[in-house]
């Protein structure tokens, strides 16, 4: 991730602030304009707290009691006052677009620590990696989930099945769910998306995404080839792309598409080990997950990529086969 899109981001968020907090403050005015008897109340607990600074500075205690118990009758009085009016959320806070790093990029970890919130990587990671790869993901959602775009036909010679393809989809739904909702789970496995194209792995892996995304979790999208020739040059020293393998590595949930597509080799086979291996270590004690999806069978993917690496699949990884229509097709036809 480059300083200069960080640069960028971290402008558009000092923007976002700044706006969030002064219609916060623009909320609030309009508010007690409006609420006359509630705006007296605060200016008289303004005033008295302000007194009670000054009995304290001059040690007069008992000043100082009698305004504590005065601050405290009216602070009741307000509150009982609140009950029965609605309050706006935008009058209660300012309404960040981030909760959690409350639009500073930035989250403190005590000790004058401080690291890039989860909400300013995943901007970065659609910025410099993702770019249109999971764009569409209003769309691509579980919402718009078709099933009725999926045969009810059990058709044991034609998908070598003896389910239906409706039935096969609502399973691996059922699997999409139960690994969105055991994300930090270290015990939930992966996924493996299998099955030729037009079948729905990539709206079901966007569904995913979208979910994970929800949970304040960085999210990239890579495709086989090019995340594999990224890290080959790499590690030739032909191009800067360590950060690149850094975050193959370290984000939250990585999704690997059209695996196969490459050309395969020894290096590309030794790289993709290592990085499906380096994913299933608890690092730090943040969980790591992968999505991969391919157009091979499991026949396939040991013949190509050996026994190392089909171990791995066939041990941390749920096999989730598509089978049916195209899907694509069927969209044009109706």
């Amino acid at each position: 991730m480059s300083n200069f899109t960080l640069n960028i981001l971290l402008k558009e968020y000092e923007k976002k602030k700044f706006n969030a907090e002064l219609n916060f403050e623009k909320a609030k005015t309009n508010f007690y304009n409006s609420h006359p008897d509630l705006a007296n109340l605060n200016d008289k607990l303004n005033t008295i707290a302000l007194d009670i600074s000054k009995a304290v500075l001059n040690n007069d205690l008992d000043l100082v009691a009698k305004l504590k118990k005065e601050f405290g009758n009216l602070k009741l009085e307000k509150e009982k006052f609140l009950k029965t009016i609605n309050i706006p959320d935008n009058v209660k806070a300012p309404l960040y677009e981030c909760s959690i790093c409350k639009d500073t990029g930035y989250i403190n970890l005590g000790n004058t620590k401080t690291v890039l919130c989860n909400c300013i990587k995943q901007k970065m990671f659609d910025i410099d990696f993702n770019k249109s790869n999971i764009s569409n993901l209003e769309k691509e959602n579980f919402e718009n989930f078709d099933l009725n775009l999926y045969s009810d036909d059990i058709d044991v010679k034609k998908y070598n099945a003896k389910i239906s393809p409706k039935q096969n989809i609502i399973n691996i739904k059922e699997i999409s769910q139960n690994f969105i909702d055991n994300f930090d789970d270290p015990e939930e496995k992966n996924l493996l998306f299998t099955g030729n194209t037009g079948l729905g792995k990539t709206f079901i892996s966007n569904c995913i995404a979208k979910e994970i995304l929800s949970k304040n979790k960085t999210v990239l999208y890579q495709t086989s080839p090019i995340m594999l020739d990224n890290i080959i040059d790499y590690r030739f020293g032909k191009s800067d792309l360590r950060e690149v393998y850094e975050n193959i590595i370290n984000v939250d949930l990585l999704i690997i598409d059209d695996l196969g597509a490459e050309t395969p080799n020894s290096l590309k086979v030794t790289e993709l080990f290592n990085i499906l291996n380096a994913r299933l270590l608890t690092q730090n004690g943040s969980i790591k997950k992968t999505i991969i999806s391919t157009n091979l069978n499991m026949n396939n993917l040991f013949d190509t990529y050996g026994e190392r690496i089909f171990s791995r699949l066939a041990s941390y990884y749920n096999i989730c086969r598509f089978f049916g229509d195209d899907i694509r097709i069927l969209k044009l036809t109706k």
